[in-house]
């Protein structure tokens, strides 16, 4: 599970910078390997839900073996399916793929009653929210970009004045993101005011002096788009690891509920989660980001769009203010979701020809599948382990 998470997921981080050709394959695999497992081992939850996101009733749960069974069904089940994907190139949502898989044998056990159908409209809803706030969020920002920058009377002024605060406000929002997404910290307050905010003005301090010693003014577009390109693999690095931390929880949630149940006889729906776990499904994720990620970072790099830095910073940039607001608000979002919408709106913003409409249908197609065949997969998997 953990390798597949790696290998379909790696895009969220990489794609926009391979894309722009910020770095290359090879040097994205290397980069979001390393911080995966640093997030993953280091950063993850010690203390995990034994059932993703509440989306089955755990008090119709009576067996402790059916928790062992289901588990391993729902595991193996989204791994089947986020396998499937990632060979044809499509960015899924894992989260959505093991809720699918644990929807599955629930329903299988207990019948659809066991279903928290609440739960369950949130995740449909983040379908559809998540791509639409991240394509119209990408859209103003590169809009914006353009207008005060590229498409401005003097474009190397203009960078020099303005590239600085865009950094900043990126920093702002990576710094705040890292206290709530990397620390698990909850007060949006405290994470803007003692993360976001310093992290901004730092970042907005060192790239104003560096702009006025090294900015290429013989082209001044390329000139822009070279500032944005470092600042892309900061961004990058920083999904990665944020990652790394947060859907490790994905493989090894399963994984802490048959070892608690095994050993200690614990069935509730949060278990602690060994240090051993934490650093097997690290390093899965990051065989899988090695191995098998070009797939995925393909297709959400090059093939919906045509990717600069300064589109790949304007995704980044946006995907990460989404997440950030969605989490705030506790609104249901898919950062794949998100990250895919906006490359789809910086693509937009060059007009509707500009977006491969085909990889967008298998894309969307994809997505509304994952739930009803991951769950299918499960249901299957589950009667046979119950029957043996």
């Amino acid at each position: 599970m953990a390798w597949t998470i790696g290998a379909n997921d790696a895009a969220n981080s990489m794609s926009t910078a391979v894309g722009a050709g910020a770095i290359t394959p090879k040097q994205a695999v290397i980069i979001a390997g390393v911080l995966e497992f640093t997030g993953a081992y280091f950063f993850g939850k010690s203390v995990t839900e034994t059932i993703r996101k509440g989306i089955i009733d755990p008090s119709k749960i009576t067996e402790p073996s059916v928790l062992i069974y289901g588990s391993i069904a729902a595991l193996l089940a989204a791994a089947l399916w986020l396998l499937m994907a990632t060979k044809f190139g499509l960015p899924v949502s894992t989260t959505h793929s093991i809720i699918g898989g644990i929807v599955g044998y629930g329903i299988v056990y207990a019948g659809i009653g066991i279903v928290n159908w609440g739960k369950m409209a949130q995740v449909i809803a983040s379908w559809i929210l998540s791509p639409i706030f991240g394509a119209i969020m990408a859209f103003m920002v590169f809009k914006a970009i353009s207008k005060t920058i590229l498409q401005s009377e003097n474009p190397v002024k203009s960078a020099k004045n303005y590239s600085p605060v865009w950094i900043g406000l990126a920093f702002v929002v990576i710094g705040s993101m890292f206290y709530i997404k990397v620390l698990h910290g909850k007060s949006l307050l405290i994470a803007v005011i003692k993360f976001g905010i310093p992290a901004g003005f730092a970042a907005f301090l060192v790239s104003f002096m560096l702009l006025r010693r090294n900015f290429k003014t013989a082209d001044p577009y390329l000139g822009a788009e070279s500032i944005f390109k470092k600042v892309q693999v900061l961004t990058s690095a920083y999904v990665a690891l944020s990652h790394g931390a947060n859907d490790v929880a994905n493989a090894i949630g399963p994984v802490a509920a048959v070892y608690a149940v095994a050993t200690m006889g614990l069935a509730g729906m949060r278990v602690p989660v060994p240090r051993w776990i934490l650093a097997m499904g690290g390093l899965g994720i990051a065989v899988g980001v090695a191995t098998y990620g070009y797939k995925v970072m393909e297709t959400v790099g090059k093939k919906i769009t045509e990717l600069t830095n300064t589109r790949g910073f304007s995704i980044d940039f946006s995907a990460a203010t989404v997440v950030l607001i969605a989490s705030w608000l506790g609104l249901p979002i898919s950062t794949t979701h998100t990250v895919v919408g906006a490359v789809i709106g910086v693509g937009l913003a060059r007009g509707v020809k500009a977006i491969n409409k085909d990889i967008v249908k298998n894309i969307i197609i994809s997505w509304f599948v994952t739930v009803p065949i991951a769950a299918i997969i499960s249901g299957i998997i589950f009667k046979i382990l119950m029957v043996v």
